[in-house]
């Protein structure tokens, strides 16, 4: 037997529309709803429970139904008691007094309290440093300063508050006229002379720190709708190398709004929209600003370079990007130095130049604008890796030139012959006094004084003998003879010497360079003799 009585079936038929129910299909529904009601009341109580609660509310029965994948009951709330009536014609029928209520009531009555949950709400405190009128800011004339720039009220428990009051940026006038005259050169550029000296204004003048913000905000502004306007994009590249020039602008605090639109412009899709326009010298230009930019705060903000070049590099490396972004990316990583192209180039320079490769041709480019693009590409990859093969063959020391003249010895004799001379030295020989002939008919020293060929010096000297060979009693032969002999000594011992170090010299190279030998070589096979340009002619020699 259901506690739930045929009547309440009959009764939800008819309020649904079912006016023909027999009796005894709401006898055999009654105890179906009767399981179905304890199974929502219970999962009701467990909400309840989870919830710490000991009162059951409307809330519960809307999780248990939630529960069961049926929707909620619309209209019943927990904030009072309900209010049953009594069915007339049925004793144990109730139901709740729900009024009507009119939607013009609803409309027109005033908005209830704000409820007492926490919540969080955004804001503007301040834009450009004016506070702007909205509810959630205290009013202007409530934060009045009083005499002593001060602001207290009292709270509840008697202590004082302090309000800090809002700070207004204010320009003078003369700043004002000064920035709504350069965004106008700059944006209408119809006086290039002009221009050009409000760009070194920019460079030069003191006391325009105050305008840093608001050119910053001009600059990225101007970037973000200006793509296709590529002389106003050339213009504000040349406002930002101004500013950067400027001693007397303190720009670091701004560099994370100005770094967005030096990258745009570096690594851009498409730079202007006329065939033209010739992005690529922005794009050059844009490469040694932000190398600037990385050599003057890399100190400062020890992330920026490494955040910059892995931005650069995945744009080098994404082959879904277009061929003008890969030569940003590889102008700015070059721009970055030796070491840089080095470590993120090199590595991938083989695999790229084989992706590369069927652009460059015309059997399988018909397009000559790709075409074009491609070689623009390969010239950036190869000035790059010229000036890093270059750098490292830079740090090389001086190698020798060799000798312009030839040395002849026969006969512990040492003749110096040069291709003009040959005649004069056999004459100036000749004419030697017998003392020199002497002195120059045993063994001899020779000492390089100079590197020119004209004014090479040879110094020839013998050393004493036994009395083999009589020089005479002569004192002043006597002491020219010692001399001799100690200058042929120093000179043995500077050859010696320097025969030493050139020997170390060279070990020293091959062993330190051993690396740089071998990325000639790879360079070569990649670029053929078009690498051979950005080699020293010493170096060259050496390798080859």
């Amino acid at each position: 037997m259901s506690i739930v009585p045929k009547e309440n079936i009959e009764v939800i038929s008819q309020s649904i529309g079912i006016n023909n129910l027999s009796p005894d299909v709401a006898l055999a529904l009654a105890p179906d709803v009767e399981y179905r009601l304890r199974e929502i009341m219970q999962e009701a109580i467990k909400c309840m429970r989870h919830s710490r609660r000991t009162k059951l509310t409307a809330d519960d029965v809307d999780g248990a139904l939630n529960l069961r994948n049926v929707e909620p009951l619309y209209g019943f709330v927990s904030g009072g008691p309900l209010r049953f009536k009594k069915a007339v014609g049925h004793r144990d029928l109730f139901y709740i007094d729900d009024k009507d209520v009119d939607f013009k009531d609803v409309i027109e009555a005033p908005l209830p309290k704000a409820p007492l949950d926490t919540g969080l709400v955004c804001h503007w405190l301040a834009i450009e440093g004016v506070q702007p009128a909205i509810p959630e800011n205290a009013p202007v004339e409530v934060l009045a300063a009083p005499s002593d720039g001060k602001k207290y009220e009292q709270k509840d428990d008697g202590l004082p508050v302090e309000l800090k009051l809002p700070v207004k940026h204010v320009l003078s006038r003369e700043l004002q006229l000064y920035f709504d005259k350069i965004t106008e050169l700059v944006v209408s550029r119809s006086d290039v002379i002009l221009l050009k000296k409000a760009l070194l204004s920019l460079a030069t003048d003191s006391g325009l720190h105050p305008l840093v913000p608001y050119f910053t905000c001009f600059i990225a502004d101007e970037v973000s709708r200006g793509l296709s306007d590529f002389p106003l994009l050339f213009a504000l590249m040349r406002v930002v190398h101004s500013l950067l020039q400027n001693a007397h602008i303190h720009i670091e605090p701004y560099l994370h709004q100005l770094m967005p639109s030096v990258v745009t412009c570096l690594v851009a899709k498409r730079l202007g929209n006329r065939f033209a326009d010739n992005h690529w010298e922005l794009r050059d230009f844009t490469a040694n600003l932000v190398a600037s930019i990385c050599k003057r705060f890399g100190h400062v903000y020890n992330t920026l370079q490494s955040r910059l070049t892995k931005t650069l590099v995945n744009a080098f490396l994404d082959p879904k990007r277009t061929l003008t972004q890969h030569y940003g990316a590889i102008q700015g990583l070059a721009a970055l130095g030796p070491s840089v192209v080095r470590l993120l180039i090199l590595p991938n320079l083989e695999s790229y130049l084989r992706l590369l490769e069927p652009e460059l041709l015309l059997e399988k480019q018909k397009n000559e604008i790709k075409r074009h693009e491609a070689w623009r590409v390969y010239g950036a990859l190869l000035s790059a890796a010229g000036q890093c093969i270059y750098d490292r063959l830079k740090i090389f020391p001086t190698l020798p030139s060799p000798v312009p003249q030839s040395l002849w010895k026969t006969n512990e004799r040492i003749v110096l012959t040069t291709p003009n001379k040959r005649k004069r030295s056999v004459e100036l020989m000749e004419q030697q006094p017998a003392l020199k002939k002497i002195a120059t008919d045993g063994p001899t020293g020779l000492s390089v004084t100079n590197s020119s060929p004209s004014q090479m010096q040879v110094e020839t000297a013998a050393p004493a003998s036994s009395g083999d060979i009589n020089i005479g009693p002569s004192s002043s032969s006597r002491s020219l003879s010692n001399e001799s002999i100690s200058n042929s000594i120093g000179g043995k011992d500077g050859a010696d010497a320097q025969s030493l170090k050139k020997s170390a010299l060279l070990n020293q190279v091959w062993k330190d360079e051993l690396n740089s030998g071998k990325l000639l070589v790879s360079l070569f096979q990649l670029f053929g003799e078009d690498i051979l340009p950005f080699i020293p002619a010493p170096e060259m020699s050496l390798f080859l």
